[in-house]
């Protein structure tokens, strides 16, 4: 492959990434459909291609949703044990965000919605919405037809739109609700942690040190806060689980504030709080490093996280 070539695919590597990030959940995922692209433009008959960018979308998206209609990762995702990969604030992954309909697809509450659509219904809302493709565009990249793409996006906006959160959080509003959360938390005292949730609050978490075989969920505001206070406390054998007393750091993943529980470098349990209306909507914790190994990779505290509690 001459220079000239090569640079093309990496000129759009950033772009294909984060449009299969959207329709996998994981960045991992997301990796391994952009290099099987790449392998696919390196074996490719480049004169025969007119418009280079369209026909890498249409290979990666198409990857994609071959992984989507797998038999293994149906399973995998059937037993009710995945959750989509949170990202840091800034990833290139991320990317585009300049409208809030693309910072709304990137949100942990939208990438979980996405389990639900139909693989072509998902990738016809992100391509339409995030990356702003025109219908005849997206008819082309999926093989369906204009009227069939704009019946997808329909149906997609009209699910998106009952999973609203709130998309557009920054580090300073990220650390306010993260130290509040955590003073309730550390409080003891359920009424404080009721207090920030919203009256349909959930909680979604993988279990102490991420080993559950199937998400915890727990449905009622005051189920939440009380596995919240439980959770919190601090005992030397959850101190022993993590390697330690970690620190608890506030970031931003995903567009919604959330806490980086951290042993130095090493992240070792994440949670992210989804708010509706100024209240804590959705608590996910995630304690598996395989949920959070993108993040792990380029955490660095000074950078990425501000400090709420420096010993847990």
């Amino acid at each position: 492959m001459d220079t000239a070539t090569m640079e093309r695919f990496e000129a759009n590597r950033s772009r294909l990434a984060s449009i299969a990030y959207r329709l996998l959940g994981s960045a991992a995922d997301a990796e391994d459909a952009v290099q099987d692209a790449f392998l696919r433009w390196q074996a490719a008959d480049h004169g025969h291609i007119d418009v280079p960018e369209a026909w890498l979308t249409k290979v990666v998206t198409n990857l994609a949703l071959d992984r989507l209609r797998s038999a293994k990762v149906r399973r995998e995702r059937a037993v009710g044990a995945w959750m989509p990969e949170p990202l840091l604030e800034g990833d290139p992954m991320l990317d585009p965000a300049e409208t809030v309909e693309q910072r709304e697809s990137v949100t942990l509450a939208v990438l979980t919605l996405m389990e639900r659509l139909p693989p072509v219904e998902r990738a016809v809302y992100v391509l339409f919405e995030a990356f702003s493709y025109r219908h005849a565009e997206i008819a082309e990249i999926l093989d369906i037809t204009e009227s069939a793409s704009q019946q997808h996006v329909h149906r997609a906006r009209r699910h998106v739109a009952a999973e609203r959160t709130r998309a557009d959080v920054d580090r300073v509003t990220a650390h306010r609700v993260v130290s509040a959360f955590v003073d309730a938390a550390a409080s003891g005292e359920t009424e404080r942690l009721v207090a920030l949730l919203t009256d349909d609050a959930v909680s979604v978490s993988d279990g102490a040190g991420g080993t559950a075989a199937k998400l915890m969920v727990l449905t009622a505001p005051e189920q939440v806060a009380n596995a919240l206070r439980i959770g919190y406390k601090p005992t030397s054998a959850k101190r022993r689980l993590v390697g330690g007393a970690p620190s608890l750091y506030s970031t931003v993943l995903n567009g919604s504030p959330a806490m980086v529980v951290a042993l130095d470098d090493r992240v070792v349990a994440v949670v992210v709080l989804d708010l509706r209306d100024g209240r804590i909507a959705t608590v996910r914790g995630m304690a598996n490093p395989a949920r959070f190994e993108r993040l792990s990779r380029i955490w660095q505290p000074s950078r990425d996280g501000s400090l709420v509690l420096d010993s847990w």
